[in-house]
């Protein structure tokens, strides 16, 4: 598959099997152009080009530097697709009435139910999303696996436990150990996240208890591979206008490739590439 136009995100679906389902995604600035599936490209040698200009994911005006997801500085600032309760939830008010940026964005993806969580990313890490983005915010974190650690019914009581365990797990993932960690087995993931969940319930602050989950099902993720990489390389279209090479493998939002060389394509969101996918 070949074509032109702006970046976006990595698409995905889980089948019932476990195995991530990528399209890739695009916009013509700021329409939507069609998708195609890219897990058959895996194994295969592929093209993406830059040519020269970034487009705001927001605006649509050219920009030379993006910020957050592809956005301009001033979207950065203002779009509530950056509010600061993005990254610390704990923040959010929308329960109370009380916006951060946009009272109607905050209240229809804040003010809705949550769920803290403890996923394996090369290690165990805490996170929370919004209920409806399970199993999605999973697969972008290029997680093997997952377990919901609470449910709760607004952002700001998700941050708060959060922020509770984060005295115990980390929360930001290691993209090396992630990307390097491949597809582990099913009983290794049940037995290190059940391990963790059983810490949680020990650490849990008193005030969060009836919030935690009973549930100990065990989501497990693989991930389209031919083989993954014992050593990783970071390239980005800014150094390397060119990116080509055989595709190893799809994990998180990265298209793995041979030599050990990742791009991340989210990190490219808004860039105007020709590609070919064969």
């Amino acid at each position: 598959m070949r074509g032109e136009g702006n970046i976006r995100k990595l698409n995905s679906a889980l089948n019932p099997s476990g195995n991530v389902q990528y399209t890739w995604s695009a916009k013509d600035i700021l329409d939507p152009l069609d998708g195609f599936e890219i897990n058959s490209a895996v194994g295969q040698d592929i093209r993406i080009e830059h040519l020269g200009k970034i487009h705001c994911t927001v605006s649509g005006k050219s920009i030379r530097k993006t910020y957050g997801d592809g956005m301009s500085f001033d979207a950065f600032q203002s779009s509530p697709l950056a509010v600061e309760s993005i990254i610390r939830p704990e923040l959010s008010r929308i329960h109370e009435g009380v916006a951060l940026r946009d009272a109607a964005w905050e209240e229809a993806h804040h003010n809705q139910p949550h769920v803290v969580y403890l996923s394996y990313t090369g290690g165990i890490k805490v996170g929370v999303t919004r209920a409806t983005q399970v199993p999605y915010r999973w697969i972008d974190q290029g997680a093997s696996g997952a377990i919901i650690l609470a449910e709760t019914p607004y952002r700001q009581l998700a941050g708060l436990i959060e922020v509770a365990m984060k005295e115990h797990f980390a929360d930001k993932t290691q993209w090396r150990a992630m990307l390097t960690a491949g597809n582990p087995s099913l009983t290794a993931l049940e037995e290190a996240l059940r391990s963790a969940k059983d810490e949680a319930f020990e650490q849990c602050p008193p005030a969060f208890e009836d919030f935690m989950s009973e549930d100990d099902t065990v989501h497990h993720i693989q991930f389209p591979c031919v083989a993954f990489p014992d050593k990783v390389t970071s390239v980005t279209l800014d150094k390397v206008p060119l990116i080509e090479g055989t595709l190893m493998a799809i994990k998180g939002q990265y298209l793995l490739l041979d030599g050990g060389r990742v791009f991340n394509v989210r990190r490219h969101s808004g860039y105007r590439t020709r590609w070919a996918f064969q």
